[in-house]
C-alpha cells in the first residue's frame, strides 16, 4: 500500500506561473507607461527605458560571472528593475548616469546580498534615490512635454546648444507648481519622471496585474487611501481646496509606486495585514515629505523606509496556528 504513496520535500502545491513569467508580465503591465512616455517625451524616453533593462542585465551578467554564481538574467527580474529605474528618471538624464544607477542597484542592492530574493529593499527604488543624492541637478531637470516637436529646440541641439536647449524646454514638476489640470494629470500632459506622467496608462497597467492576481489590492488601496484622507484633513486645516486630494493622487509617482513598487515580492510583507499596514505606512511617510520637507515628492523613500521595516512588520501580523503557544510558556508548560 506504501508504493502507492511518493514522499517528497516541500512544496507540494504546483504552479505555471514561473518567476520569468511572472517578471515579464509585469513588463508587460509597464507597456502602456512606456508608451505614454515615449509619445510625451520623445524617442528619448524609450531610449533611455531600453538602455536601463539591457545595462541592468548585463550588470547581473557580469556580477554572477565575478563571483562565479549561476547566471539567472534570463529569470528577467534585473530586466524589470532597469525598466523601473528607467520609468523613475528624467527624460533628459545622461546615459552615463543612468548606468550608474543600474550597477549600484544591481550590482550593490540585489548582487551583494545574494541575488534574487535576499536584497534588503527595492533595487529599482535604490538606484533612483542613489542618483537623486548623487546627482541633484540632472535628477531634477524635468522637460515640458512634448519639448522634441519644437523646431526651435531641435535647431538649438542641432547647432550644439544643447544647454540652452534644455533651458528652453524645462520646467518644475506640476507637484512644485500646482498649474496642471486634473484632466492633464490623468492623461500625462505633464513634466516629471517617465513614470510619474500617465496615471491613465498606470492605471491599465495596474488593472492587468490585479487581474492576473500577481499583486493583491491591500497594499495600493491602504497607500492610495492613507494618502487621500491625509490630504483631506490637511486641506480642510488649510483652506485648501478639495481637489487637492485628487490632485495629490495622480502627480507625482504615487500611482506607479503604490502599483509596481510597494508591491514588490521580496521587500514588502507577505500577510495582508502587513500589506495594509506597509501601505499606511508609506501614505503617512510621502504626505509628510510631501508637505513638511524640503522636497515636493516623497514617494521613493517612503517605500524604501518602509522596505527597512518590512521584517518587523512581517513579525507582529504573521498568523498565529490555532492552539499555538509561545516557547517559554511551551517550555514551562512542560516542565
Amino acid at each position: 500500500m506504501s508504493s502507492l504513496f511518493t514522499v517528497s520535500p516541500s512544496p507540494h502545491v504546483r504552479s505555471a506561473m514561473t518567476t520569468r513569467k511572472i517578471m515579464f508580465l509585469v513588463v508587460i503591465a509597464l507597456v502602456p507607461a512606456i508608451v505614454a512616455a515615449t509619445i510625451v517625451f520623445g524617442p528619448r524616453a524609450l531610449l533611455l527605458v531600453v538602455f536601463c533593462a539591457v545595462f541592468s542585465a548585463l550588470t547581473e551578467l557580469v556580477c554572477q560571472k565575478l563571483m562565479k554564481k549561476e547566471v539567472t538574467i534570463s529569470d528577467g527580474s534585473a530586466i524589470l528593475t532597469g525598466v523601473l529605474l528607467a520609468l523613475n528618471l528624467p527624460a533628459t538624464l545622461p546615459l552615463w548616469e543612468a548606468a550608474i544607477g543600474c550597477i549600484f542597484a544591481i550590482a550593490v542592492v540585489k548582487q551583494l546580498f545574494g541575488g534574487l530574493g535576499c536584497n534588503f529593499a527595492n533595487p529599482a527604488i535604490t538606484g533612483r534615490v542613489f542618483l537623486l543624492l548623487s546627482f541633484a541637478s540632472d535628477m531634477t531637470t524635468w522637460v515640458k512635454p512634448f519639448y522634441y516637436r519644437d523646431s526651435t529646440v531641435l535647431e538649438m541641439f542641432s547647432s550644439n546648444r544643447g544647454i540652452d536647449a534644455i533651458d528652453a524646454v524645462t520646467g518644475a514638476t506640476p507637484l512644485v507648481t500646482r498649474d496642471a489640470s486634473l484632466l492633464d494629470l490623468f492623461l500625462g500632459n505633464v513634466g516629471g519622471s517617465l513614470g510619474e506622467t500617465s496615471a491613465l496608462a498606470l492605471l491599465i497597467g495596474a488593472a492587468f496585474l490585479l487581474v492576473l492576481g500577481l499583486i493583491s489590492w491591500h497594499t495600493p488601496v491602504a497607500y492610495l487611501g492613507g494618502l487621500a484622507v491625509l490630504e483631506l484633513i490637511y486641506t480642510l486645516a488649510t483652506g485648501g481646496e478639495m481637489t487637492d486630494v485628487l490632485y495629490a493622487l495622480l502627480s507625482g509617482g504615487v500611482i506607479l509606486g503604490a502599483f509596481f513598487m510597494a508591491t514588490d515580492y521580496v521587500t514588502t510583507p507577505i500577510t495582508k495585514k502587513g500589506k495594509l499596514v506597509f501601505g499606511l505606512g508609506c501614505a503617512v511617510l510621502t504626505f509628510v515629505i510631501r508637505e513638511f520637507a524640503n522636497m515636493p515628492e516623497g514617494c521613493s523613500f517612503s517605500i524604501l523606509l518602509m522596505n527597512l521595516l518590512t521584517p518587523y512588520i512581517d513579525r507582529f501580523t504573521v498568523s498565529k496556528p490555532l492552539g499555538a503557544k509561545p516557547a517559554e510558556r511551551k517550555a514551562k508548560d512542560n516542565g
